[in-house]
């Protein structure tokens, strides 16, 4: 039985070029995502000391520039206790992830700004569109002042990093407005003729959905805090399948919290699998064979490299090779958001 069922509500060139233009930004927004990841990961976040929301897209442009930058970041912690060691050139191998992170942002403003100026200036926009762009400007504000938060919590004579806790603000900040861009591209760009039968039970995949935000919230704090060295180890935890020093009163505080952060992460992985694998056999009724592979098998197939990415971050979390597992684990966290989002669309226009 045809299923008929309101898709999206435009179809005509003007429509495909906002579609266009959504997807474009939340490609974008990804690679910010994962700039952020190398930024982190290079230990260049701390590199610029000050937030000039302008004048900050000029990098140095003299040797006077260059050092006045450079003595700026030998007032703080990370430089006095960790890269002392650092000269003017290892400076600048840092301070080019982060203006590169930062000005990928401006980026994304004009990338953002221009477009919807001239198609308002043509009157393109539908009126019901309006305020998903109004939203999706003030998340992309928002999330500026964010960077600069989380930036400022490591600008300081005692902390090498940035907070923890403001570093997975800000990286789920980053993927809420990034899911909200691909859900109204999703809802202008998905006509009836693509809408599919009932995929699953409408809980499920929007309670996969809650589940692996909250995991990507685990995941910045392991991030954060580099809880990957507490455990080293997989499938156990030093040796445990539950750590003593989870619930043995006299253990470091800091340390607890560690172990705490690695096996919440843990657990809320096997959680996400096991969804995966109840949308892989919950198969909806006359499913074309087309979309089998996106809204069952995909899922299941990157949440299975996804942990296998995470089982090998852990397991050589002493290792710099690390980085890439740990990027990796990051694209494909967001591409798995991106598919989960995706069948959520589907099946609420279906129920």
């Amino acid at each position: 039985m045809k299923h008929q069922i309101q898709g999206s509500f435009m179809k005509d060139k003007v429509d495909r070029r906002l579609a266009i233009w959504l997807y474009c930004g939340a490609a974008g927004i990804l690679i910010q995502i994962l700039l952020g990841g190398i930024t982190r990961l290079t230990g260049s976040g701390l590199s610029i000391t000050e937030w000039k929301p302008l004048l900050g897209a000029i990098p140095p442009l003299n040797a006077a520039e260059w050092e006045h930058s450079f003595h700026q970041y030998k007032q703080i912690a990370q430089y006095k206790i960790v890269n002392t060691h650092f000269n003017l050139e290892d400076y600048k191998a840092i301070y080019f992830w982060e203006w590169l992170h930062r000005n990928w942002a401006r980026m994304l403003g004009l990338l953002f700004i221009i477009p919807y100026l001239l198609f308002s200036l043509k009157n393109e926009i539908p009126k019901k569109l309006h305020l998903h762009l109004i939203v999706l400007f003030v998340l992309g504000t928002l999330q500026g002042f964010m960077g600069w938060i989380m930036v400022k919590s490591g600008l300081n004579d005692t902390d090498i990093t940035v907070s923890d806790l403001r570093l997975a603000i800000h990286f789920l900040a980053a993927v809420v407005l990034f899911a909200y861009t691909l859900w109204v591209a999703f809802w202008i760009s998905i006509p009836n003729y693509l809408m599919l039968p009932p995929l699953h039970s409408k809980q499920t995949p929007f309670l996969l959905l809650i589940v692996i935000i909250l995991q990507l919230f685990f995941g910045a704090l392991m991030a954060g805090s580099k809880a990957a060295l507490s455990a080293p180890t997989w499938p156990d935890m030093n040796g445990s399948l539950l750590p003593t020093a989870l619930y043995e009163t006299g253990a470091d505080p800091h340390w607890r919290y560690l172990l705490v952060v690695q096996f919440i992460h843990r657990l809320l992985a096997y959680l996400i699998l096991a969804f995966t694998i109840i949308l892989y056999y919950r198969k909806g009724k006359q499913r074309p064979q087309q979309f089998s592979f996106v809204t069952t098998k995909l899922p299941l197939l990157l949440t299975s490299v996804q942990l296998a990415l995470g089982i090998c971050s852990v397991i050589y979390s002493f290792e710099p090779f690390v980085r890439n597992f740990a990027l990796l684990h990051q694209l494909v966290a967001l591409l798995l958001v991106s598919n989960v989002l995706l069948i959520c669309y589907l099946n609420q226009k279906n129920n």
